[in-house]
Parts: C-alpha cells; structure tokens; sequence
C-alpha cells in the first residue's frame, strides 16, 4: 500500500511518497520512503497574493507521484497536506489570505485520483511530536520483530527529536521529571507502551525567520541608516534589501520603524564572530522565567536527557562545518570555534569553497552562531550532554521529519495496544519451516558426500 503526505514548509515543500506491505500494516519498520520530490518555488504561505497559484505549484510533483504509485492502487492511496510555521505565521497576520490559499491547495489535490484526506495548518507541538514518533518509529525504539517473528519491546530508551525549520524550531523529548506547564505535556499510548514527552515549538525561531530578526536588530542599533555593518557577514560581500523584505513577517512587525518601506538599506559585512555573536543572542531572552527552570523567552523546560536526532536546518549546518570548513563537531566549543572561524572567513574564500551553496553562503556565520546559543544557552545542553546529539538528514533511506509520524498516526498505523501475535505466529511457522529445510538439505548434502567419499576408499 502507499501514502502521500505534502510537507508545506515556510520555504518551500516536499511531497513523501510511503510504501508498506499490505498485510502489515500493525508491524513497526515496514513503512519506507517510496518516492520524493521538492516542489519548486517557495512556500504556499508567499502565495497568499495569488492563492491559486499556491495550488499550481504542486502539480509537477503529483504527476510525479502518479507515475510513483501503481495506477491500480491511485483511489486507495491516502493524500494528505500539512501545513507548517510559515502558514501558522500567514494565519496570525491574515487569516482569510490563509485559508484562501488552504482551499486553493485542496482544489488541486481533489483533481488528481488518490484519497484526498484533508489540507491543514499543524500546531507547533503537532509537528514536534510527530517528528519524535518519526525518528523513533524508524530507529524500532517502540517495538521491533525478533528473528524469529516474535514482537518485541526493546529495552532502548527513545530518541530526543530537534527540529530546526525555516520559521520555528521544535524540541521534542521523553522525560520522567514533572511538565510544569500542562500545554508542554503530551502523553502517548503506542504499542502498550505509556510515552511522557516534553515538547515545545519557537515560532520566529526558524531560520529564514532569524535572519530578518536579526537584520532588524542590526537597523535598529544604527538607526536605520542607508548603510549598516553586518557582522554576521563576510568580509568583501554586501546586499541592498528593502524595508518591506524584513518587515513583511509578524516576527519583526512590532520593531518596523516608521520609515516608508520601500525604503533601501545597504547591509554591509564586516565578519565579526564575536559582535555577530553579541546580535544573535539578542534574539533570546534569558532573564525571564516563573518556572523552576525554563530554556527562553520564559518556556518551561525540563533538563535534556538521553540521546537526540537533530535534523533540517541543524543537520544542513553541522553538515556545512564538516564538510566545507572541515571542521569536527563533538563538543560546543567545537561549534562556536567553527562559527567564529566561518565569520572570519571572507566572501571570496567562501565562494572559493562552496560555489554551488552562493545563495545561503553569507548566512552560515549568522545560522552556526544562532544554531550554537540555541542548543548550549537555550536548551542547556553541556560538555557531557552535546555529544549525545546526532546530526542527521535520514534514517536508513527516510527522511526524519514530522511527515511519516503524521502519516502513521492518521492511518493509524501504530496501535495504542501491543499488536497481536497471530500474524507472528504465522511468521514463525514459515521460519521454523524454512530453517528445517536448511537442515535436512545440509544433513542430506554432508551425508551424500559421506558415501561418495566412502565408495572411492573402497574402490581403492
């Protein structure tokens, strides 16, 4: 069987295309990634001007997917969309633009042939939680099959889930401490198993989402000058961007200035690592919290524990230090080194270094910066903790990210109660029966050779 799931992001989005064996659908590790397919443009929530070209921009990766699917299995294959921050934000600033583009995008999904199920705005604890039941779901930390058929409850402790998009950012993780905030709560039943996790989502916390945050804060501390130095930037590169480009977002609307926005600024870059450093962490507030211990902004947040899979943006970041600033990343100051050496680095010797990457290039000093007062300020992790974090894209051959747990949990894939072992014993049967015939095959072969060695001892 298969299943289709949109991934509306705030930049852009990616269609899914899952595939299991039919006869079961209970059984954890069997769902995998078929197909996939990023749609080209931005968005759906850019389109909030023309919300039928939101639904346009999702055909070339449909037809993909009707050359994906079997045509036989079209009509039974579940269609779903869900939106994320980037809609949320659209949704907060003009709800009827939101759902015009909403009903635009299930417009064309109707018109192709699969089981239509729905297109809707996720809440930041949904995407959260389901890219905790992904990561875990595909790593067998709920349940797994034995060798020989039989369903087993691993012993492992389940994976923390971050997730760092273009407009929020999720922290998800299994704690045994008291939630002192009930909306940070969530209680899962999956397999038998009882599951308390913590989760929380930062709107404006994304990364597309950061960088006008922090261009604002650069205008504001050089009063909206014609040009301002950016120290986040490299040295020898600089950009004109208009007001409106920053401002255009509910995260940096309270900070617009009274200046006409189509107003021009000239941001110039000085690769500062520690003034860059300086700007970022004003993006956070630490001082205010009516918990006994919060991450930011006064967010409730238990101590992290166990292992973590960062993926998204995080993965793409620790990805660039690795591989282009050939850079280890095992402990925060390794992160905070290679910021620093990343600022320094000039726009020439950048491009010299990763020329296909020249769109997002001058925003890797700015991203490490954040991405590294995030995990060690924000979130708390140490010296002891960090090197629990994976920074990875996959698993196995599927992506971590909210879309198969969203998938899971709406076919309902995964059961409240332990599966069954009827089909297990089934399973068993055919591997007791296969082994036997290994068996008797080996214990014939070695016998035959017996009697042929015998047979040419005599015949000597």
């Amino acid at each position: 069987q298969y299943g289709i799931v949109l991934d509306a992001g705030s930049s852009h989005t990616a269609m899914f295309v899952y595939k299991w064996p039919a006869d079961k659908e209970n059984d954890t590790g069997v769902v995998s990634e078929h197909g996939m397919c990023d749609v080209e443009g931005p968005g759906i929530s850019s389109y909030s001007s023309n919300p039928p070209a939101a639904g346009t921009s999702l055909e070339q990766c449909l037809n993909q997917a009707l050359r994906d699917v079997p045509k036989e299995k079209h009509m039974a294959t579940p269609l779903y969309l869900g939106a994320t921050a980037g809609m949320r934000l659209l949704n907060i600033a003009d709800p009827q633009a939101s759902d015009a583009v909403l009903r635009a995008v299930a417009a064309t999904l109707k018109t192709y042939p699969f089981d239509f199920r729905g297109a809707k705005i996720l809440s930041g604890e949904e995407e959260g939680v389901f890219g905790w039941v992904t990561a875990n779901y595909l790593l067998e930390n709920f349940i797994k099959r034995g060798w020989l058929g039989e369903w087993i409850q691993p012993q492992r402790k389940t994976l923390g889930a971050m997730d760092f998009g273009g407009a929020s950012t999720q922290i998800t993780f299994e704690t045994q401490d008291t939630i002192e905030n009930p909306r940070n709560e969530v209680m899962l039943k999956l397999y038998g198993q009882a599951y308390k996790v913590y989760t929380h989502s930062f709107l404006c916390y994304g990364r597309d989402q950061v960088l006008k945050r922090l261009f604002s804060k650069l205008l504001q501390a050089e009063r909206y000058q014609a040009t301002v130095p950016n120290p986040c930037w490299p040295m020898g590169y600089n950009k004109s961007l208009s007001l409106s480009s920053i401002y255009d977002s509910p995260c940096t609307e309270k900070e617009r200035p009274s200046l006409a926005l189509n107003t021009t600024v000239t941001l110039v870059g000085t690769g500062n690592g520690n003034l860059c450093t300086l700007h970022v962490s004003k993006l956070f507030n630490f001082t205010t919290c009516s918990f006994s211990h919060c991450s930011f902004d006064g967010v409730f947040q238990p101590k992290v524990s166990g292992n973590f899979i960062a993926f998204s943006a995080f993965f793409y970041t620790v990805d660039f230090i690795q591989t282009v600033m050939q850079r280890p990343v095992h402990l925060p100051s390794d992160l905070k080194d290679a910021a620093e050496t990343i600022c320094a680095t000039s726009w020439s010797e950048l491009l010299q270094k990763a020329p296909k990457l020249e769109k997002r290039l001058p925003d890797y000093c700015a991203v490490s910066t954040f991405v590294y007062l995030l995990t060690t300020r924000g979130y708390n992790f140490n010296n002891h903790s960090f090197p629990n974090i994976a920074f990875q894209k996959k698993a196995g051959e599927t992506s971590i990210g909210w879309a198969l747990g969203y998938m899971l949990n709406l076919t309902n894939m995964i059961p409240a109660e332990k599966p069954s072992s009827h089909k297990s014993m089934l399973y068993n049967y055919w591997v007791i029966l296969i082994l036997l015939f290994v068996v008797t095959t080996l214990t014939s072969l070695v016998t035959a050779v017996c009697l042929l060695r015998r047979s040419k001892s005599s015949a000597i």
